[in-house]
């Protein structure tokens, strides 16, 4: 299919893949030290210490526009499945050495979502991840509701995301669980499932994310 329907990058429209290697170094160079849920200047961890109350440190590749938002569009509405090797890549690149009993947790998605692309884009990415790594997976996080957060205000994020997950069965506490998502925007759904892993007994919870954004 290649052949015939080839793909071209995200960036500068070069044939043979979504996103060229020139083009990925612009966007994993440009790493801003802030944090991922108030935005406010912090140190290597990527979490300040008002909010590291929730997860202990963060990784983003980077804000959601130019190059990157083209990518994650394409990957999410218009069905580039392919696209979850090359984020999976942006986000690994971003990733330090990880704890050999760090456990991958994808944000679950909207089951309305899955329908509308045909699969489940965070898990792809998280699988991709592990297998790079030689980490495991758990899908203990779930969606207690099946609201979908586009076109929703701040403070109804802020009350969507607090009664949207759940954990099926008790965390290790030994652990590390690592939350991957596509892209935080008032931080809302990221702290409720971080929050939902801490109440089922996860003590050690970091958080990567392929891009951030400002809500209008």
């Amino acid at each position: 299919m290649s052949f015939i329907a080839p793909h071209y990058c995200s960036g500068c429209g070069l044939v043979g893949s979504s996103l060229c290697d020139n083009c990925k170094y612009d966007i994993i160079d440009e790493l801003k030290i802030t944090c991922l849920l108030c935005k406010r200047p912090c140190g290597s961890s990527g979490v300040c210490k008002q909010c590291s109350d929730v997860f202990e440190r963060a990784w983003c590749v980077g804000n959601r526009d130019g190059v990157l938002q083209r990518l994650v569009g394409l990957y999410k509405f218009e069905r580039m499945r392919s696209a979850y090797r090359v984020l999976g890549d942006l986000i690994l690149d971003r990733l330090p050495d990880l704890p050999f009993n760090t456990v991958l947790v994808p944000v679950p998605t909207v089951s309305g979502h899955i329908r509308e692309r045909g699969y489940d884009h965070m898990r792809l990415i998280a699988r991709y991840i592990a297998r790079r790594r030689k980490l495991s997976v758990s899908y203990a996080l779930y969606r207690k509701t099946q609201t979908k957060q586009r076109q929703a205000t701040a403070k109804q994020r802020e009350v969507q995301a607090r009664r949207a997950f759940g954990v099926k069965g008790g965390l290790d506490s030994k652990q590390t669980y690592l939350l991957i998502d596509d892209v935080v925007t008032t931080g809302s759904t990221i702290k409720y499932a971080a929050k939902a892993l801490h109440a089922a007994g996860a003590k050690h919870i970091w958080v990567a994310v392929i891009a951030r954004q400002t809500l209008d």
